[in-house]
């Protein structure tokens, strides 16, 4: 086989070059604007291309990466309008600026879905036209052979004693068992392999957009809940029914899946010894669930990061803590009080903290209308000498440490009150022997009496569970997740596959002897072409030999033509 090398060829001698690698891509072309004409239309279709263009897509993604920054790590309203206000209190001079700019709503503000919906024309704007393109590529045949092969950037040649034609047939079946699309082509075969990539390509486009198009229906109609739910309690789903909710935009009641369950028991364990002692092994609630007004009452498990799933609904364990009972007498001896009241955990080994608060029917030894207060302190684990926090999760000594207090608990002053946190602006504590605020440990079963004959505090011996319930709506989810996937499939296509072209041309030389060229072209410089051409003459070569007067050779090698003919016929 001999290499060719051709660096002094006359220009435009070889102007097939162009057509044979043309249409390696779906890039659009992009021409100058017809500048004499430019007016209102003219301004127009230059501001379409710009935006259409790949590099504005990218930049457009960059901008909505970082737009989305401040959205991390500035406080937003439709998350928690808590610490908002917060922020607010403690940046007087900035927190005015940040309203402004929208910093606070990022994802909703005008900015930001400008970005969105410019990056989302633009992508359509791009994927358009290559789409039809390569439909029309698919649909269409690989471009005939350039009449100097020896110009391509990866070429063989040598002589055989076989026929032109039996040549071009073996070479025919060679490449479509390949999985090359060839056709015969004048003296030639041409072939090309590689539309995947082509597809890859425009699969990452599309599932951008499927993946916009599901992010911003999640956030438009998006809901979420938290309810703390005792066992033996159950829920409704029903916005009263929520201790907090948030959700999208464009959400609505009508939106809310009709199910309700009840907790029937609450199960959790811990590891018992070792480093990782108090640490939880299992978090499973027992639930019985219907779905609809009339549906049946169904039994199921929920643990952590396995959801019960209702409809478009997903109820998440994300919580658990204690809810002791406590039974509240006047001074009669009557029962004023009598629930178990949940706590909240302040650390790991769940010690909790609260208020119990008995607002209507309790009368003092005088018979007059009051109001009382507990400030509840709950240590599952108690280890006397250590009455701050407790030593395990698990209820192994639990002790209730009260605080009592008697008078206005605020809660007809018409402002919102946390039911876990007990307002002492107008409350006074009731005073033990020693003239001090009248605090006791309590275990399970014993009561504390207050000063004067006010009644009894008693903590029962029954120590019910809390768990913490998250129930999520979030649409088009699985869309995003598919989006998601199918972008990496096809980005992993656009940049792993190559797209190329092969011709074998075989004709009978001057002195009667079949010649045999082969060519490579791909969109861009690899030794995956080379090789591979390698390997197609090798397995051509033993089925049309060289010529037996000598005058042939193996084709033990493939030459790598000058760079400015490659690129001039990739361009």
């Amino acid at each position: 086989m001999s290499n060719t090398t051709d660096k002094a060829a006359p220009e435009g001698q070889d102007q097939d070059l162009d057509a044979a690698g043309s249409q390696l891509s779906t890039v659009p072309t992009e021409d100058a604007p017809y500048l004499p004409s430019l007016g209102v239309i003219g301004w127009a279709r230059w501001f379409w291309r710009q935006l259409t263009s790949m590099r504005v897509a990218l930049l457009l993604l960059l901008l909505l990466s970082l737009g989305a920054i401040p959205g991390s790590l500035i406080p937003q309203t439709g998350i928690d309008e808590t610490k908002v206000a917060a922020f607010r209190k403690s940046h007087e001079t900035l927190a005015p600026v940040y309203d402004k700019l929208g910093l606070f709503h990022v994802y909703s503000s005008v900015w930001f879905s400008a970005i969105y919906i410019l990056l989302f024309v633009s992508l359509i704007g791009c994927i358009v036209p290559r789409t039809w393109q390569f439909v029309g590529q698919l649909r269409g045949r690989p471009p005939g052979a350039p009449k100097r092969l020896t110009r391509l950037p990866a070429y063989t040649t040598w002589r055989t004693g076989a026929e032109p034609e039996q040549v071009r047939e073996a070479a025919l079946a060679l490449l479509k068992k390949r999985r090359f699309r060839a056709h015969l082509s004048g003296d030639a075969v041409a072939a090309e392999k590689g539309y995947l990539r082509e597809v890859g390509n425009l699969a990452f486009h599309i599932a951008l957009i499927v993946m916009l198009i599901a992010f911003a229906w999640g956030q438009l109609f998006k809901s979420e809940g938290n309810k703390l739910v005792v066992e033996g309690d159950g829920f409704s789903n029903t916005l009263t029914q929520y201790d907090d909710f948030k959700s999208g935009s464009l959400f609505t009641q009508d939106d809310l899946d009709p199910f309700s369950f009840r907790l029937k028991n609450f199960k959790g364990t811990y590891e018992a010894s070792g480093p990782n002692r108090g640490t939880p092994r299992t978090y499973e609630a027992d639930l019985t669930y219907s779905v609809g007004a009339d549906g049946k009452d169904e039994k199921t498990t929920v643990k952590v990061n396995e959801p019960l799933e209702i409809g478009d609904s997903k109820v998440y364990l994300v919580s658990h803590g204690y809810a002791p009972v406590i039974t509240v007498r006047d001074g009669r001896g009557e029962v004023v009080f009598q629930d178990a009241v949940p706590l909240l955990p302040l650390d790991g080994n769940v010690t909790s903290t609260g208020a119990i608060k008995v607002m209507d029917g309790y009368r003092d030894a005088k018979g007059k209308w009051d109001q009382l207060g507990f400030q509840a302190f709950f240590l599952p684990s108690y280890v006397k000498g250590n009455e701050l926090a407790s030593q395990f999760p698990a209820l192994l000594n639990p002790v209730l440490n009260l605080e009592a207090y008697h008078g206005s608990l605020g809660v007809n002053a018409g402002l919102p009150q946390s039911v876990y946190q007990l307002n002492k602006e107008k409350l006074k504590g009731f005073k033990d022997s020693k003239g001090e605020q009248l605090r006791e440990n309590l275990k399970p079963g014993e009561t504390m009496k207050l000063p004067n004959g006010a009644g009894t505090v008693t903590f029962e011996k029954e120590i019910k569970e809390w768990a913490g319930f998250q129930v999520a709506r979030q649409p088009a989810s699985g869309w995003a997740l598919a989006g998601s996937l199918a972008a990496i499939f096809g980005l992993a296509a656009s940049l792993f596959i190559q797209r190329r072209r092969v011709w074998v041309r075989a004709t009978t030389g001057a002195d009667g002897v079949t010649v045999v060229e082969m060519a490579g072209l791909g969109r861009s410089e690899s030794a995956k072409v080379p090789e591979e051409l390698g390997d197609l003459a090798g397995i051509l070569y033993e089925q049309a030999p060289g010529a037996p007067d000598g005058t042939g050779a193996e084709p033990d090698g493939v030459s790598d033509s000058d760079a400015a003919a490659a690129e001039g016929a990739e361009n």
